[in-house]
């Protein structure tokens, strides 16, 4: 991995990574600095904290928007040892601390064929579970400037945080909004979806810088019409299921492509089913 961090508002950095094209948010205080997902892997993650000082000696805390691999399999290099702070959502917490080696081979699965260098990387990688959780909203400040973790509520997983930095009107949204491609469903929940994204949306402004989860950062109208979409998917979700269609039915007609719409659809009939 070669990238640097980018300025994208007062002291808080961007890097993207190339490969899967996921970004690192680095939010610099005077006493303390907050890295927001540390990448895919121990060798993706030492090179992340290269990065990460060129900008900053600070001591670092960490955060993972939500427990897939791409998020957070890096927090054992980047918390060092003895190990710093880890945020996460109490269930990504425990999805990281009780079923490490599940996360690894679901996570080795996907990237296999595409990306066969990666899944041997991370095959290798120490996984580090979280330290602190997260159940609504927790607040922490870096000397001089405040951060606010939010759960919004279930959408891309059960699990996600967003990360809020009001001084310098920037919000981390992880997955929950996606710029690179369509939002990822496997473990979503798309019934709920629009409500996190709207949860999110009243912590900005006209002029908020949001970082999506992969992708270049975008404004508070591609949010608002990303939420739009989402809205749109539940309720042709909950339509097709009320008429006993088949989750095909939902593909076919709703945003974000037939694949991602397929794959939400029979996520939304399992929850309306009970199931989920």
């Amino acid at each position: 991995m070669k990238a640097g961090f980018v300025e994208v508002a007062d002291r808080v950095h961007v890097l993207r990574e190339p490969l899967l094209r996921v970004n690192v948010t680095l939010v610099v205080g005077d006493d303390e600095a907050l890295l927001v997902d540390t990448l895919s892997s121990a060798a993706q993650a030492t090179d992340l904290a290269a990065a990460v000082r060129a900008v900053t000696d600070r001591p670092l805390t960490l955060v993972n928007t939500h427990h897939h691999y791409d998020h957070c399999f890096g927090n054992a290099v980047l918390a060092g040892d003895p190990p710093r702070p880890v945020y996460a959502h109490e269930l990504a917490a425990a999805a990281l601390r009780q079923e490490p080696e599940r996360l690894r081979r679901e996570a080795y699965d996907e990237v296999r064929t595409e990306h066969p260098a990666l899944a041997a990387e991370l095959a290798d990688t120490p996984l580090l579970a979280p330290t602190h959780t997260v159940q609504t909203e927790t607040a922490l400040d870096l000397g001089g400037r405040r951060v606010l973790l939010r759960h919004p509520g279930r959408g891309h997983t059960e699990a996600d945080l967003v990360v809020h930095v009001p001084d310098a009107d920037v919000l981390i949204a992880g997955d929950l909004v996606e710029q690179s491609g369509p939002p990822a469903f496997e473990d979503s929940y798309p019934l709920r979806w629009p409500d996190a994204v709207a949860d999110l949306l009243r912590l900005t402004t006209a002029r908020t810088v949001v970082v999506p989860g992969h992708g270049d950062p975008v404004d508070v109208d591609f949010v608002r019409a990303q939420h739009a979409e989402l809205a749109k998917l539940a309720w042709l979700i909950r339509a097709a299921h009320t008429g006993s269609a088949p989750p095909e039915r939902v593909a076919a007609e709703a945003p974000f492509g037939a694949r991602a719409a397929l794959i939400a659809a029979r996520r939304g009939y399992r929850e309306l089913d009970g199931e989920a």
